[in-house]
């Protein structure tokens, strides 16, 4: 029996995290269980699956959650609820699932118990890359991606040597707006952002989809995964999201992982391997699928992936800063309060402003975090 925690619970990957776990109720046992606002989903899945520990978002909600809760679960909030989960249980496993930059010091306090990890949180290397890989390579404990590229990558790359690889591809939806031209995004609305043509996914990441952010945070999050400069790491629109990413080699061979866009899929994989598990999710049948198809990466079109790349390649604090900068600007479009493009706009802004340091530590991260949400606030 594998023991895990899932922090973000009550987010679209800690509930497929959880149907997962119900699929195969023999092998796992859940520990711990932190969500943010959503206490009635969050009551529920305590009740099902009896963690000893849980946590929510404020003290208030704590209150108002623990009339839910069976007497004998250890409650917590707030940041502080995060790390206690993400360390002192015995769970095996943390997948860290939260939005957003908050995850990081639960991620590194999961990491510095020994936890093995699953990564569902992009912000986490996006913003301390160099920090979190590094405690991880000093306590020898995984880094099992799963977003549904970087599971793709790392299956494509299972036997193989780095130094054989030529270079990676992340394949990409395009999101809500793929075929719509600059001046149509003028016109969009939240409601028309949110309609993902391929995933089931929370409204942040729909929003960064539609904008690119996300395979930004992705191409990002590839160069500490894989240890690969960004000149190895490429992008691909692919519409159909049946090839989820692939793996070209020295001697041009691609190995390329496919399936139907289920997130099930990668999440099962990262709480199971190196063994696979018999899956609910429908197999892929190519010849139903007729036809697949792709297209180059216009970063004109897409100008906030050109930025993503931009902060890669500097480094430093420039990654927070994107991210930070995203996560108030797609709060603001989701407000009602700037149109679509003007989150592209403050983004851009905001890294003109930016003075980058070179090799932050945990604090010049915060610091820089801090200030970015500010700036962005303003704009």
């Amino acid at each position: 029996m594998k023991r895990i925690t899932v922090l973000g619970s009550t987010g679209s990957i800690g509930t497929q995290t959880l149907d997962v776990v119900s699929m195969h109720p023999d092998q796992f046992v859940v520990e711990a269980l932190a969500g943010g606002a959503n206490i009635k989903l969050l009551a529920e899945q305590a009740q099902l699956y009896k963690p000893k520990k849980v946590s929510v978002g404020t003290k208030q909600l704590a209150e108002e959650i623990r009339p839910l809760l069976s007497s004998d679960i250890e409650l917590h909030w707030g940041n502080e609820g995060l790390v206690e989960l993400a360390a002192n249980t015995e769970a095996d496993m943390v997948v860290t699932a939260v939005m957003g930059s908050v995850g990081l010091h639960s991620t590194l306090a999961a990491i510095e118990a020994g936890k093995q990890i699953g990564l569902a949180n992009k912000e986490t290397l996006v913003t301390a890359g160099h920090l979190v890989t590094e405690r991880a390579r000093a306590k020898g404990v995984p880094l099992l991606p799963i977003d549904s590229e970087h599971s793709a990558v790392f299956q494509c790359l299972n036997g193989e040597r780095m130094k054989d690889v030529a270079h990676i591809t992340l394949t990409a939806s395009g999101g809500s707006f793929r075929d719509l031209t600059r001046e149509q995004l003028r016109e969009v609305t939240v409601e028309d952002a949110l309609k993902h043509p391929n995933w089931s996914m929370g409204a942040k990441i729909t929003i960064d989809s539609a904008t690119m952010v996300n395979k930004g945070l992705e191409v990002i999050e590839a160069h500490w995964l894989f240890g690969l400069d960004y000149e190895h790491i490429h992008v691909l629109l692919h519409p159909e999201s049946i090839i989820h990413s692939y793996v070209e080699f020295q001697d041009t061979s691609i190995v390329a992982q496919l399936g139907n866009p289920d997130m099930r899929v990668p999440i099962q994989y990262a709480l199971t391997y190196p063994e696979r598990m018999k899956s609910p999710v429908k197999p892929l049948s190519l010849a139903e699928v007729g036809a697949i198809h792709f297209r180059e990466m216009d970063f004109d079109r897409f100008p906030c992936l050109r930025l993503a790349f931009e902060c890669g390649k500097i480094g430093g604090t420039a990654p927070t800063a994107f991210n930070a900068a995203n996560e108030i600007a797609v709060a603001r479009f989701l407000r009602g309060e700037i149109p679509f493009l003007h989150i592209e706009a403050i983004i851009e802004h905001v890294l003109e402003q930016h003075v980058n340091i070179a090799n932050p530590d945990l604090s010049a991260i915060e610091a820089c975090d801090h200030e970015t949400r500010s700036i962005a606030a303003r704009l």
